[in-house]
């Protein structure tokens, strides 16, 4: 998947990322690929703020319904590339084809979908809170011998610091519940993207 759709929500993310899955249709990617394709400015600019909904049963059928078809798309997309405006018009079409408004809401719901999963245990499938897995990882990884000393340090070094850039707590508590409910069906949906 090309890392201008990945979802760089921060340090968060690389926690996310090494986790549970690279969530890779994201919103906040997206906005970005259309942010790197104007001039840079002098400082650099913070991803946009994930807006936090209330998510449904259907939104997450849609998600799931959806990703074959939007990993169809971006797989075929050069690294480091923003989405052209074909582009950008067959992911609305997907995300329509599939009862979202647009590609960007499609995405808040995949942001949503990713800020709770952070939180997920992959061993127990319950939620324990990004922090406690980013713990757990980092225990893994300390207690892996077979991984070369120079990929322990990079992953300790972005789990560490992911560890001291804390996720946004999430405000709508239900999302958890029915993020639980789908858990499986996302994981192996969304999942499959591992960096």
């Amino acid at each position: 998947m090309p890392a201008l759709l990945r979802p760089p929500l921060t340090a968060f993310g690389v926690a996310c990322l090494m986790s549970v899955a690279t969530l890779a249709s994201s919103g906040v990617a997206f906005a970005q690929a259309k942010q790197q394709a104007a001039p840079a400015q002098a400082a650099p600019a913070q991803p946009p703020a994930l807006k936090q909904i209330a998510l449904t049963d259907k939104q997450l059928d849609g998600v799931l319904a959806a990703q074959k078809d939007m990993d169809a798309i971006t797989e075929k997309l050069p690294e480091n590339t923003a989405p052209d405006q074909k582009v950008i018009a067959q992911l609305d079409g997907v995300a329509k084809k599939h009862g979202f408004v647009s590609y960007d809401d499609y995405n808040n719901v995949v942001d949503n979908v990713s800020l709770v999963l952070g939180g997920f245990d992959p061993a127990t499938k319950k939620y324990v809170g990004p922090e406690a897995v980013i713990k757990s990882q980092i225990a893994q990884v300390e207690a892996d011998k077979k991984m070369p000393a120079k990929d322990r340090k990079e992953a300790l070094d972005e789990l560490n610091q992911a560890l001291k850039t804390p996720a946004p707590t999430i405000e709508n508590k239900g999302n958890i519940d029915i993020v639980a409910k789908y858990y499986d069906k996302l994981v192996a949906a969304l999942g499959d993207d591992q960096n």
